[in-house]
């Protein structure tokens, strides 16, 4: 808690954090919990990209550089021809 005003880490009021700070009451016995709902239970919103999806973004981003690179190449050029 930033200047200890009760805002809590984030500044947007009480409950936005842990509550592990001097203002969170209880020093040190039991205090467990996380702030905002976020439990323990809720790891893992998104599943693994499959196979196919990752060969897909593979393919998608060797375009992108090989564009970048072209578009590197072209400057160079227009550089040197400026000489």
């Amino acid at each position: 808690m930033p200047y200890f005003d009760r805002t809590g880490p984030q500044g947007q009021g009480p409950m936005t954090g842990r509550g592990m700070g001097p203002c969170g009451g209880d020093m040190g016995f039991g205090r467990r919990g996380f702030g905002r709902g976020y439990g323990r239970g809720l790891r893992s919103w998104f599943a693994s990209p499959t196979k196919a999806q990752i060969k897909e973004g593979l393919a998608q981003y060797r375009k992108d550089l090989e564009n970048e690179l072209e578009q590197v190449k072209a400057e160079q050029k227009g550089l040197e021809e400026e000489k």
